[in-house]
């Protein structure tokens, strides 16, 4: 009996042991899923682990950025490039009809000439600036030309210029330059120092004729116009000049004989022989 049981214990056990073989054998590859562990999400994400100095690259939210300094080169003084004739003839205590006209076509350019001595409320003895002359284009303001008191500048050197200046304007560069210095006399000078920006220049400068500075400023956009405008109207000026000199002298032949007919009537009734 004892003998009996062993031996379908032992059948059993062989049937239990090849359960798994008849199984895998009864399922289709099809039918196999592998179920893998999950990977972790930092994998996931695909970030990496940050070393501490890395962490002081990172890009400030705008909003909470410092604000940075800059210097505006946009104006002299109290006087913005683009503002028109009337309005820099206000600010300056003038009248507009003190402009005078230097071109009037193919655009009209205007000048005036302003000494800040005359602007209320300022101090003859306060301010270094001797005249400022402002150029317009179709009635922009496109460039000043300033011309430093020769007496309140004296002894002043060339560094002690820039470095005033460069208060108000930033650093300056020293380019091997000549510009137009349309002062009393129309002539081309080194360029001392400048500063500038994208949109507008400033130029410290000395004429060969007056022993002061002078510093020419200009908006790059309104001066370009200006510039192309002046070389236009002095090409028809050259253009037309015979046929003005034959006009000018037919007007004044025209003027002349009638004041002799004036004259010649007037005598002709009082003459007595």
């Amino acid at each position: 009996m004892t003998s009996a049981r062993s031996l379908v214990a032992s059948i059993l056990g062989a049937v239990l042991s090849a359960a798994p073989l008849i199984c895998a054998q009864e399922v289709k590859p099809s039918e196999v899923s592998v179920i893998l562990p999950s990977r972790p999400v930092i994998q996931e994400l695909g970030l990496r682990p940050q070393h501490p100095l890395n962490l002081l690259s990172l890009r400030v939210d705008p909003a909470w950025a410092p604000v940075i300094y800059a210097h505006d080169l946009s104006r002299y003084r109290e006087f913005p490039f683009g503002t028109s004739l009337l309005a820099v003839a206000k600010q300056a205590g003038m009248e507009p009809s003190a402009a005078k006209m230097i071109h009037q076509r193919p655009a009209i350019i205007q000048e005036l000439s302003w000494q800040p001595q005359r602007f209320p409320g300022s101090s003859l003895d306060a301010d270094s600036v001797k005249e400022v002359l402002f150029s317009f284009y179709n009635g922009e303001l496109f460039r000043m030309v300033v011309n430093y008191d020769r007496y309140k500048t004296e002894g002043l050197t060339t560094e002690d210029m820039i470095g005033a200046i460069s208060a108000s304007y930033g650093t300056a560069t020293r380019p091997a330059e000549e510009i137009m210095f349309p002062a009393i006399y129309n002539e081309s000078v080194k360029t001392i120092a400048r500063w500038e920006d994208s949109q507008y220049s400033f130029n410290l400068v000395r004429s060969s004729y007056q022993p002061s500075f002078g510093m020419v400023g200009f908006s790059k956009r309104l001066d370009t116009l200006a510039r192309a405008a002046v070389t236009e109207a002095l090409r028809l000026d050259t253009e037309e000049a015979p046929q003005r000199e034959i006009e000018r002298q037919k007007k004044h032949e025209e003027e002349t004989h009638v004041q002799q007919e004036k004259a010649r009537l007037a005598n002709k009734a009082s003459f007595h022989p």
